[in-house]
């Protein structure tokens, strides 16, 4: 037969042990969800560029970074690769801020040489896929800045600036088919080339269409000014780029631009062909 004294007694003590862990338990999963949440917030920004180096092959590598994932800077270098010796580095460093968002992520850049503006980036997952926007993009780069990327850049070494202008992209993920929509102006100006004493060679306009809807891309290459004449036209079809172009000279500018018509394309008499893909 059962005690009451006894059995009363002993649900205190139980009701006593838990009051007295209850405390603790909780202290410890506080301790544990601020610690998480500290290095979450403070997690240094070596950790972004080591991601942008591995998903990019080392051909964008961030160098010396600085503050956190969430707000930070580093100075842009474009290489050849793992194992590459061409390295071509930004002057100055680039900024950026990372924030989430209850719909995805939103990403600001900037780049106190080259960019007018900041470039904001949204990102949103959604069914099946994704969806990325970028905003108004107006910059200039220094071409040099190709010659790291390896060969062919390192071979024609250009130099002058390339004007990047745009009134917003878009790259939409479903179900694993991409499609684009947007523009993208690129103006290369007052180019030169170290395989050619001809300076400058021009200056060129290269126009990147993506209608969307299941339309491929298209890319357009046109002469705005120069002895050195480049014309041609692009399509992806799929992932691949296929491009067909020439390049010609100017009239009484044969003899100084006989070197590089030969090495930029494929020989046809006074043109040179150069195809992609």
């Amino acid at each position: 037969m059962t005690d009451p004294m006894r059995t009363a007694r002993s649900a205190a003590r139980e009701s006593s042990y838990t009051a007295r862990t209850r405390p603790l338990w909780l202290a410890w999963v506080g301790a544990v969800t601020g610690a998480l949440l500290a290095v979450l917030f403070w997690m240094p920004a070596a950790w972004l560029t080591g991601q942008v180096g591995r998903a990019t092959q080392q051909r964008v590598v961030l160098e010396d970074a600085r503050g956190t994932v969430w707000t930070g800077s580093a100075r842009l270098l474009l290489s050849g690769g793992e194992g590459s010796r061409d390295a071509a580095a930004l002057p100055g460093r680039v900024d950026w801020r990372l924030r989430p968002r209850w719909n995805g992520v939103w990403l600001e850049l900037q780049a106190g040489c080259c960019t007018r503006a900041p470039i904001e980036v949204t990102a949103q997952p959604r069914w099946g896929g994704a969806n990325v926007q970028v905003g108004p993009v107006n910059t200039r780069w220094p071409l040099g800045l190709l010659g790291g990327l390896g060969t062919p850049w390192n071979t024609v070494q250009l130099q002058g600036e390339l004007d990047l202008s745009s009134s917003g992209l878009q790259w939409t993920w479903v179900a694993g088919r991409l499609d684009t929509t947007g523009q993208l102006r690129m103006q290369a100006m007052d180019v030169t080339s170290r395989l050619s004493t001809l300076r400058p060679l021009g200056s060129y306009l290269l126009e990147y269409a993506a209608p969307g809807l299941g339309q491929s891309p298209r890319l357009t290459l046109s002469t705005l000014s120069g002895s050195l004449v480049l014309t041609g036209q692009g399509q992806w079809v799929g992932p691949r780029l296929r491009f067909n172009g020439e390049a010609t000279a100017v009239e009484g500018r044969e003899v100084a631009l006989d070197n590089l018509l030969n090495i930029i394309g494929r020989r046809l008499g006074t043109r040179s062909v150069i195809t992609v893909g």
